[in-house]
């Protein structure tokens, strides 16, 4: 990467590079992204469709553009791959995107949007602008497709990163699950379905780069929906090991706790007995005694 071109002192570069030596030291099996060589303002990445739904087993390019402010100022993100959800080529309306600079949060980063981006692609859009709504079999279809080839899209430079990216997720991937007859558009949604479909049905999820804002109103509820659906996910493995590893920790303390109290057992067990074996000694020692002068008396009376 060419860092001499860039001033190591400006924040929005030294947090950038932070974010590309973690992002590579600490990959992912549901994202990637990395900046282009010549331009670390711009990244382009690819996500995994959430399991259990209709985008499982696809694989979703996009780009990301950061700002001279960043993190100060939040990035702009765009969908590259066909899907069904999000338009194509379109600036995406998230409350961690440009369009919501007021729920930019300076201590978000690239990983943390494309995990809620991962998290927004089941919700249901509810004709919200820039939105689409294909139906599940048509998502499926989609999603097997994402798979074959990666997206054309800009310079060479761009596409040998793109490339390279479609083949990390590839050489991750599950096998693609089948179309079950119950996957069709008249099937009732679940609970949670209908939970998420509430939560993004005020959000306004898209909108083009033409648009105009969504409601300030509908805005503020967008972080408070987002964390909800961060609070409903599955925990990620980094706690289901801390989890483990508390658990582990718990029965080692109890075991050890047991192993020290029957020491303490054994050896109020060891003084008794020593302390009962002293009293016989000395209770056969005065009888011992007691028949030893009253033998020399015996014989001095004599």
């Amino acid at each position: 990467m060419a860092e001499d071109k860039y001033n190591l002192k400006n924040p929005a570069v030294k947090r950038i590079l932070q974010e590309v030596k973690e992002m590579q030291s600490n990959p992912s099996d549901d994202f990637m992204s990395l900046p282009l060589e010549e331009n670390i303002f711009e990244w382009q990445f690819a996500i995994r469709g959430p399991r259990d739904t209709e985008f499982e087993g696809g694989i979703y390019h996009g780009r990301i553009q950061l700002p001279a402010e960043y993190p100060f100022k939040p990035p702009s993100f765009m969908l590259l791959t066909p899907n069904g959800r999000f338009e194509t080529q379109t600036k995406i309306c998230l409350s961690i995107s440009n369009h919501h600079p007021e729920h930019w949060q300076p201590s978000w980063s690239v990983r943390t949007a494309l995990v809620a981006l991962i998290a927004f692609m089941p919700t249901s859009p509810n004709g919200a602008l820039g939105s689409l709504d294909y139906k599940k079999e048509e998502r499926r279809a989609l999603a097997i497709k994402s798979r074959e080839a990666s997206p054309k899209f800009g310079t060479p430079e761009r596409q040998k990163l793109i490339d390279e990216i479609h083949e990390y997720m590839l050489s991750k991937a599950p096998p693609v699950p089948q179309l079950s007859q119950s996957d069709t558009p008249e099937e009732q949604p679940t609970k949670s379905e209908e939970d998420t479909a509430q939560a993004s049905a005020q959000n306004g999820d898209v909108s083009p780069a033409s648009e105009g804002l969504p409601d300030p109103l509908v805005g503020e509820r967008v972080v408070e929906e987002h964390q909800e659906v961060a609070a409903n996910a599955s925990p990620p493995p980094a706690r289901v090991r801390a989890a483990t590893e508390i658990h582990s920790s718990n029965q080692v303390q109890q075991r050890r706790e047991a192993r020290v109290q029957r020491v303490a057992d054994d050896r109020l067990f060891t003084w008794a007995a020593v302390g009962l074996t002293i009293a016989i000694v000395v209770l056969l020692l005065k009888k011992f005694m007691k028949a030893s002068g009253h033998g020399a008396v015996f014989m001095d009376g004599s």
